[in-house]
């Protein structure tokens, strides 16, 4: 419920900096309001439904909010202070103890009657309970802007001088992210006495440093604030108002040039931008037509990264000769704006045109001898090396696939051939300059080189999926390219013992391991993870000296930290952690079929039997678990079958599991599962009326061998005990 006092008005805080760091301001200004509202709330001078809005522009944090008191209400304090024995004295006086604790809690004039005894359980408890006035606007807003500067995330803390004039008794040097100039506090109408970072607060601001129509910003009351800042400041302090105005400016420019134009839109370098300008200016600006030559990833990369500018495509995704610029400044005359961001982009386009230039006059495979002097890790070796093991890792999963028909002789050629070259543009200038260009540029290359479509592909290609959400690679060799620099990565990492550590994961493994999980499921590739994993040990045949594991150790960890990704991955969507367990726990070898097996788990889980069956597998389990392996050798002998409960289940058996293990064989694991809710009844009555261990060894050998049987045909698509 909304406040409505008398006393409530609005409270507006504002921190005038200097420029704050781009990449962070959005946080700050988040962190600075959430905590700021955390604490008001905490101290009842807000409710929960009091709006608020958050500013944050690069010189400034501020907030207001719409309804705050001048006074919390009373509120009752309860606390336990010690048992009576330990409380009061022999006479049922206040102990020295007691005495000690009321005055540490500011409540020295209190005796012993103004305490409660309260009885828990056999010992009586002596309780504080009080009825304590709110806390003040002023004690309050001060205890909350204390900890909204303490709790900033920031990320690089600057010490610096306070200016004579407005420095406090005590304050010399102060540490903050940026230096401030002022504190602006407001409640309604008047200015409260807070002070914060060696500042006394104020109802003065000061707005543009260029665009702003006076000098210093005088504010009435609270709630003009975003008005009187756009109107006399030129300062769009909202952040999220401001972020929207640029993309809808920027729409608005691509749009002006023609319907085929569109902006290349990146939320990064939009939330930056943001982050750079207090009143945003979007201008079209434009570049020579000869620099459409080098590909559009580098000019591309060029402007955003170096310009923070955004490049426009046209409806074929084909970058064209403008760009748009987001300036601070907004003159009558934009021409020398817009020529001078003109006459700082050449270089740098130029820059990118020479090094693709330069790039192109060596070709990838005279460049790969290059390798050898690029350390990959110190305990693995150079990149050289590690290109031989992803090739070695790499022509074995081409033998698996070509052996299930997936992979031509052709594709295993190509794939060879994207190996070899694929770490080769690591050496290139234009890597060398934009690191974020390997891949890509190897494509351009190995294109420029005479290689076919499909290795450059591949080349490119065979870092994907580099993040939640990105594309698989395009074709086969790129696939298999992709699978092997991944295992390489983590059994290599894995085996020298650097895997992830609580949050730490410096070589990106888990991303590594997500990526293998993908492939798999996504391409249906039809590989053993084991059988994968063996390929992949064996291309560090000559690294034994730095291995200090045994393979079997090492594969075990590996295959653990791979089906927790899964697990992890599958959990996400719309299945159960149950059903997930049930699964995952029998760890399937080949994971294009996982779906399948959930699925099938998900319509197994709704029938009426279900829970019957599961309770009977998990028994089955456990009295499986208490004899010896070889007893399941054993043979059903149907001769030994005495009760009509154990014949009747061996008789359904007969019938069913049969049908189901020809679904499971066709990978028809619904119909499989679904089919073993017929054996319901027929376990029912076992576990009912028969004794499994028998006092006769023959009888419960073979009666231990029927439910092993059982057991293996319910648990060939999931656990069903999980279910239980």
């Amino acid at each position: 419920m909304q406040l409505h006092h008398m006393n409530a008005a609005p409270l507006l805080i504002e921190l005038l900096v200097e420029e704050l760091p781009p990449r962070v301001l959005a946080k700050l200004g988040t962190s600075f309001s959430q905590t700021m509202r955390e604490q008001l709330l905490d101290l009842e001078l807000i409710d929960a439904e009091c709006a608020f809005e958050s500013f944050a522009t690069p010189r400034r944090l501020a907030v207001l909010f719409q309804s705050v008191l001048s006074q919390a209400p009373e509120r009752e304090v309860k606390q336990k202070l010690m048992p009576v024995k330990v409380g009061l004295d022999a006479n049922g006086q206040a102990s020295p103890a007691l005495g000690k604790k009321l005055l540490a809690l500011g409540y020295p004039h209190l005796g012993v009657s103004d305490l409660e005894m309260v009885e828990e359980g056999q010992v009586q408890h002596l309780w504080l309970i009080r009825d304590q006035p709110g806390v003040s606007i002023e004690l309050g807003a001060q205890k909350a802007l204390n900890e909204a500067i303490a709790k900033l995330p920031i990320p690089k803390v600057m010490s610096y001088q306070l200016h004579e004039n407005c420095e406090l008794p005590g304050w010399s040097s102060v540490n903050f992210v940026r230096p401030v100039h002022s504190l602006l506090v407001l409640h309604g109408e008047k200015v409260l006495n807070l002070t914060a970072l060696g500042l006394k607060a104020g109802n003065t601001t000061k707005g543009h440093r260029f665009e702003a129509k006076k000098s210093i910003i005088e504010l009435g009351d609270a709630k003009s604030y975003e008005q009187v800042l756009l109107d006399d400041g030129a300062v769009m302090a909202s952040y999220a108002k401001r972020r929207q105005s640029i993309e809808d400016q920027l729409n608005a420019a691509a749009k002006s040039l023609g319907p085929a134009f569109n902006v290349a839109h990146d939320e990064a370098l939009l939330d930056e931008v943001c982050s750079l300008v207090e009143m945003p200016n979007v201008l079209i600006c434009e570049f020579e037509k000869e620099f459409l030559q080098v590909p559009q990833e580098c000019l591309i990369l060029t402007m955003k990264a170096n310009q923070k500018y955004f490049p426009l495509i046209d409806d074929q995704g084909a970058l064209v000769n403008r760009f748009l610029v987001v300036s601070n400044i907004s003159p009558k005359d934009t021409s020398a704006v817009v020529g001078g961001n003109e006459r700082v982009v050449r270089p740098r386009l130029s820059d990118a045109k020479f090094f693709y230039d330069q790039d192109r006059k060596i070709k990838l495979t005279t460049r790969a001898t290059g390798l050898s002097k690029v350390v990959y890790h110190q305990q693995l070796g150079t990149q050289a090396q590690r290109t031989e093991r992803v090739q070695c890792i790499a022509q074995g999963i081409a033998k698996e696939l070509s052996g299930l028909s997936k992979l031509s002789a052709q594709q295993m050629q190509w794939t060879d051939q994207a190996a070899q070259i694929a770490k080769v543009d690591l050496l290139t200038d234009m890597v060398g300059e934009f690191p974020e260009l390997q891949g890509v540029m190897g494509h351009y290359y190995a294109l420029h080189d005479g290689f076919a479509k499909d290795v450059a592909w591949a080349v490119e290609d065979h870092y994907k999926p580099r993040f939640a959400g990105d594309t698989l690679p395009r074709g086969m060799p790129g696939v298999v390219l992709a699978l092997a620099d991944k295992l390489e990565t983590l059994v290599g990492l894995f085996a020298i013992g650097q895997h992830p550590t609580g949050d730490k994961d410096p070589y990106a493994l888990r991303r590594h391991a997500i990526g293998v999980i993908r492939l798999l499921r996504e391409k249906s590739l039809g590989l053993s993870v084991t059988r994968l994993l063996a390929l992949s040990a064996n291309a560090f045949e000559g690294h034994a000296d730095v291995i200090k594991k045994s393979w079997a150790e090492i594969t075990e960890s590996l295959i653990e930290f791979i089906y927790d990704r899964l697990s992890i991955n599958l959990k996400d969507q719309a299945y159960s952690s149950v059903q997930v367990e049930s699964v995952l726990s029998i760890r399937p070898d080949v994971l294009d079929d996982v779906d399948l097996r959930l699925k099938a788990v998900k319509s197994f889980a709704l029938l009426p039997e279900a829970l019957s069956l599961a309770s009977a597998n998990k028994r089955i389990s456990n009295l499986l678990k208490k004899v010896q392996d070889q007893a399941m050798d054993v043979e059903v002998n149907p001769m030994l079958l005495v009760e009509g409960a154990e014949k009747a289940l061996f008789e359904t058996m007969q019938d069913v599991l049969p049908q189901s293990k020809l679904n499971f064989e066709a990978k028809n694991y619904t119909e499989s599962l679904l089919l073993l809710a017929h054996l319901k009844n027929a376990v029912d009555l076992f576990f009912e009326q028969v004794m499994v261990n028998a006092p006769d060894e023959a009888l419960r050998l073979n009666r231990l061998s029927l439910l092993s049987r059982l057991h293996t045909a319910m648990n060939q698509v999931a656990d069903l005990s999980r279910l239980a």
